[in-house]
């Protein structure tokens, strides 16, 4: 990180599993929301780990993009093999992705070997990941005090809420609403990264009075005047509240169309207990013996024969 491809890469991965979540969360809700249960990833058709293995790639250019492309000596480490202070931030980025990385290699392992409470393990190991990401920019060696470490702080907040939401589809494996805000929270990371880093990099859009300085090897925004900064972080604030805004009434609408696309499949009860020669039939547990239960048979396929009744399915 550091640029704004540093940042739009980043957050463009986000906001791509964001939205593959966000869709596949709502589908599968408006399909059967009786026997809903939120899966971590989604299988996709073809390549059954298509996700996790998009992360894992993905991971995998962030951590060569900052530890051996980025650099000027395309290798992190000072002449006497330690790690200079220009260089801390990428490997503090470069360790997100790692734990990114180890969570998406995890699941796929585990579920290859169809491991015991693999569900549960793989939340643990992506809230784990998570609570790495916003220790990270908690104590992210780059300013706070600046513009950038504004838009940083902002972001820890939306972490947060996806830490929280991970944390929570542990024991709440049913609930959808757990499953939204955490799918929306990944969006609205995407979108924050994406956004930090054209309004942090590009020039013609830093804030009036402020001006980009190269310092340890990267470029930062500085602002002229105490009332500048003020003004600069107030505008972060505000852009912050329009983003989230809009993420709130996109997943509005995505769920409302998402809804009309795909309504609720019929669930079907098996008819187990057969009634009178009337041919009425009553759909439950049937807790009587196996000679009750094979004199409904003969009366259901007699009617069968005669004409009297047909196969009927109960939609409930």
């Amino acid at each position: 990180m550091g640029t704004l491809v540093g940042h739009v890469a980043p957050g463009a991965g986000f906001l791509l599993i964001g939205l593959w979540q966000l869709f596949n969360h709502i589908r599968l809700f408006a399909l059967r929301p009786d026997s809903y249960a939120a899966p971590l990833w989604f299988p996709a058709r073809g390549v059954r780990h298509l996700e996790l293995i998009l992360i894992i790639a993905g991971t995998s250019a962030s951590i060569l993009m900052e530890l051996v492309i980025g650099p000027a000596k395309h290798q992190p480490f000072d002449d006497d093999g330690t790690i200079p202070s220009d260089h801390l931030h990428n490997f503090e980025h470069a360790s997100v992705s790692l734990a990114l990385l180890a969570f998406a290699a995890v699941t796929i392992h585990m579920d290859r070997v169809r491991a015991p409470m693999r569900d549960a393990v793989s939340q643990l190991a992506a809230a784990a990941a998570f609570a790495q990401e916003l220790l990270v920019f908690h104590l992210h060696s780059t300013d706070h005090m600046g513009v950038e470490g504004q838009f940083h702080w902002l972001l820890q907040t939306v972490v947060a809420v996806t830490l929280a939401t991970t944390l929570l589809g542990i024991p709440c494996p049913r609930s959808f609403v757990v499953s939204l805000v955490r799918s929306a929270s990944l969006v609205l990371q995407g979108v924050w990264l994406i956004v930090m880093g054209v309004m942090l990099w590009t020039p013609g859009l830093v804030s009036k009075g402020c001006f980009l300085n190269h310092e340890d090897g990267h470029d930062v925004v500085r602002c002229r005047t105490d009332e500048a900064l003020h003004r600069a972080k107030a505008l972060v604030n505000l852009q912050f509240s329009w983003y989230l805004t809009g993420t709130m009434v996109f997943v509005v609408v995505l769920y409302l169309q998402v809804s009309r696309l795909y309504p609720e499949e019929p669930q079907y009860l098996p008819l187990v207990k057969g009634g009178p020669a009337g041919g009425r039939f009553s759909v439950g547990d049937d807790h009587e013996d196996e000679d009750d239960m094979e004199a409904a048979k003969s009366t259901y396929y007699g009617q069968m024969v005669s004409g009297g009744t047909k196969p009927m399915e109960v939609e409930r």
